[in-house]
């Protein structure tokens, strides 16, 4: 399945910052494995809570994620 536009975005921004996955649901509060879904499609739709939580630990505005 391919990456959603949210889940390139999200993989983008966190290898800008030399973060990998772990690091991000760390500091996001969210499980590793939900970031490898977003980022591989295997999810598409995330929650609000969960979008806020990973702008917030990439430093970016939610629509930065959302576009």
């Amino acid at each position: 399945m391919a990456a959603s536009a949210m889940g390139r975005r999200v993989k983008r921004l966190r290898e800008a910052q030399s973060m990998n996955q772990r690091t991000l649901a760390a500091k996001a509060k969210v499980t590793q494995g939900l970031i490898h879904q977003l980022e591989t499609g295997a999810i598409q739709d995330v929650r609000s809570q969960v979008v806020v939580k990973l702008a917030k630990a990439l430093g970016v505005p939610v629509t930065e994620l959302l576009k």
